[in-house]
């Protein structure tokens, strides 16, 4: 009586696992500000302005360069490409010592 039995498969009911889908996690975002609020924050708020409240960096935000100045296109190296480059300035430099040396 107590001889465990192997089940038919008709009598077992399977979960179908391929239907079910998980919840996404919920997650906080925090709003990533942008260069450019962040530069009106920077001019606003006089708090910005000084460091520790000792050291004035209003010279220093006079004189940084805005977005649009910073970004580069990227350029995509090879190698072959910039060693030529590089060893042929430094022959050009080489022979403009040698021939200063010369004069």
């Amino acid at each position: 009586a107590d001889i465990p039995v192997i089940p038919d498969l008709e009598d077992v009911q399977e979960e179908d696992l391929a239907m079910q889908v998980a919840a996404p996690p919920s997650v906080q975002v925090n709003r990533v500000l942008t260069y450019h609020d962040l530069d009106k924050d920077l001019m606003k708020y006089a708090a910005f302005q000084t460091l520790d409240g000792e050291v004035d960096l209003k010279l220093l935000t006079k004189v940084l360069a805005p977005e649009h100045e910073l970004r580069e296109d990227d350029v995509s190296w090879d190698w072959d490409h910039l060693f030529t480059e590089v060893s042929s300035e430094l022959v050009t430099e080489w022979e403009l010592g040698q021939s200063e040396r010369e004069d």
